[in-house]
């Protein structure tokens, strides 16, 4: 049973890492801001998985990736042009969430939480409810 929960990890993580760089590099992310939005691993860490995706990772950096993940599916949904739903990360936004910064430096305070709430203020968004 271990062994195959470790296979899972190990594939979701490979997936989540491909995925989340793909999305850093449409949001023009640099390399020590998406660092922060993975937790902070170390940089010799960063750059492992960078270069080879195929790890396990752990649940805190699985997490931050689905929450990134999320928040540029709402994106890709609630603007319907690549252009603008990946600019919109770095637009000051006027949303008391956001107090006139925009939802990138709110996420880069490293907290998990930024993340979370991000995600949830766009879902709210797609349902009406923001």
């Amino acid at each position: 049973m271990k062994q195959v929960a470790k296979s899972n990890t190990r594939a979701m993580s490979s997936a989540g890492l491909k995925v989340f760089f793909n999305i850093m590099r449409a949001w023009d992310i640099k390399d020590m801001e998406a660092r922060v939005l993975l937790g902070t691993p170390p940089r010799s860490t960063f750059y492992k998985w960078k270069a080879d995706t195929n790890i396990s990772l752990s649940h805190d950096a699985l997490e931050r990736i689905s929450y990134i993940l999320g928040i540029y599916k709402d994106l890709q949904i609630l603007l319907q042009n690549n252009e603008a739903a990946d600019a919109w990360v770095r637009k000051p936004n006027a949303a008391s969430l956001f107090n006139g910064q925009s939802a990138l430096q709110r996420m880069l305070s490293g907290n998990m939480a930024d993340l979370f709430v991000t995600r949830q203020y766009l879902d709210a968004m797609r349902g009406g409810r923001a």
